[in-house]
């Protein structure tokens, strides 16, 4: 394991699920293994906190979300299915690079019967048609981007929201990187899962870090929330 001084800098280092060529069955089984985290750490419950949070002080109906690099789609699930119990009318879309990622979204929405329209694009692409969306955001994806890419995707998320934009992602510390180590080997049979999850860790930001970020993508005013395990949530809303 790496502990102390080796974490106060971030390392980024390409993570298997980024590289192109992996196999498809090694890609879903990674995705399943990162469904069983993500299911553990909860962070859809803070996603869907702020956006029902959003939806009570200024009602829209319905109102608008867009995720960007969903992955397997499951943190949108979760928020099409908390807000179906909820009686809160929400229109959600959420987005991948990977065509791959798309299809087990789609087949994974079908299973849980929760109605979302996932596309494939580009996150950090300059979107054409701006404010297009109520709510716009991100969990576990800006760990993946160097720091002007991440100034790029918070500038890109802030021009196709109209209301809120929240980002959702690990926190590099010792904790975390423990957790990480740890959590993906009890949680997922996965050998991707096992190799990038504590590359994730040292390729995160530091909450500090990433409000100097949001300040450079002019996001002024945004807020930064730490959440268990080693997570934080940053929210940004139009003024």
């Amino acid at each position: 394991m790496i502990w102390g001084s080796a974490l106060n800098n971030r390392d980024r280092q390409p993570e298997v699920m980024d590289q192109p060529g992996l196999d498809p069955k090694e890609h879903a089984k990674a995705l399943s293994g990162l469904r069983r985290i993500n299911t553990i750490s909860r962070c859809s419950v803070g996603l869907f906190r702020a956006i029902e949070s959003l939806a009570i002080r200024q009602p829209t109906n319905p109102l608008r979300v867009l995720e960007l690099a969903c992955g397997g789609g499951d943190t949108a699930i979760d928020l099409a299915l908390m807000a179906k119990q909820k009686g809160l009318a929400l229109e959600i879309h959420a987005c991948d690079l990977n065509p791959e990622a798309v299809e087990i979204s789609r087949s994974n929405a079908m299973k849980r019967e929760a109605d979302i329209t996932f596309f494939t694009a580009d996150a950090l692409a300059k979107p054409t048609d701006q404010y297009t969306f109520d709510v716009v955001y991100c969990t576990l994806f800006a760990h993946h981007l160097d720091q002007e890419a991440v100034v790029h995707l918070l500038e890109a998320m802030a021009l196709r929201s109209r209301k809120l934009v929240l980002v959702d992602d690990l926190i590099r510390s010792r904790l975390g990187f423990a957790l990480a180590w740890i959590g993906t080997r009890l949680l997922s049979r996965s050998w991707v899962v096992h190799t990038d999850g504590p590359l994730s860790v040292r390729g995160a930001l530091q909450p500090d870090e990433m409000m100097s970020i949001a300040k450079q993508a002019g996001l002024k005013n945004a807020q930064i929330k730490r959440s268990w395990p080693e997570r934080y949530l940053l929210s940004w809303a139009h003024s």
